[in-house]
């Protein structure tokens, strides 16, 4: 695992909750697609789930309802979340930091790219209002059996680099993130600004550096 306090080889970005800020409306989504299946859910139960494969959200939450999913039933919700999540999420907005640490990275020479587990159709609206200088290339969760936390898409993501695991940097705002790089074997790199979770928990399931904001990473790469 690479030393936090050392550049990486490459990075390996969270999308929703760490580039961009669109958890609140992940969160509301979610919620809608419950509330339209029956199935009782609060924020407090869904916000810390945020990150985590979609179908085992669903799942999750409705075991923790006392109701049996099939899998037409989850794929139905997860489905419900995306399409309401994509007419929530009118006006993403990146988050603080996240042009200094792309210029940073592309100025040492490292390379980058996004993994999320989130479906194709629901990143581009947040990846369009990144406003980047090129199109970021996308490991997304329909390239691998098993999203976050299963260590897969971050594993699949240091391929497509071209770098070894232990010298990559995951960086993401959820619990779920930090789980899989540190299964991926990878530098786990919490980041608050845009996460409904604490400091602590991102420590506790495997952060090894938790920042405010991506502008703390752009400054240690300087």
């Amino acid at each position: 695992m690479a030393n936090p306090l050392e550049p990486p080889d490459g990075v390996i970005f969270d999308l929703d909750g760490t580039l961009v800020d669109t958890v609140d409306a992940r969160i509301e989504g979610w919620l809608e697609a419950f509330a339209a299946a029956g199935i009782p859910a609060t924020r407090d139960q869904v916000a810390p789930m945020i990150g985590m494969d979609g179908k085992r959200l669903a799942r999750e939450v409705a075991v923790a309802g006392r109701r049996r999913l099939e899998d037409d039933d989850v794929e139905a919700a997860d489905k419900a979340a995306g399409e309401a999540f994509n007419r929530l999420n009118r006006a993403p907005r990146p988050l603080e930091g996240v042009h200094e640490l792309i210029g940073a990275l592309d100025r040492h020479g490292v390379r980058w790219l996004i993994a999320t587990s989130s479906r194709k159709e629901q990143v581009r609206a947040s990846v369009d209002a990144l406003r980047l200088e090129r199109e970021p290339e996308i490991v997304d969760g329909s390239h691998v059996e098993h999203a976050k936390p299963a260590p897969d898409l971050l594993l699949l993501a240091a391929e497509r680099l071209g770098v070894p695991p232990e010298r990559c940097w995951a960086v993401g705002d959820s619990t779920w993130d930090m789980r899989a790089a540190v299964a991926a074997g990878e530098t786990a790199i919490g980041v608050l600004a845009g996460s409904a979770v604490s400091r602590l928990e991102l420590t506790e399931a495997g952060a090894s550096l938790v920042v405010e904001t991506l502008a703390e990473l752009a400054a240690r790469l300087a």
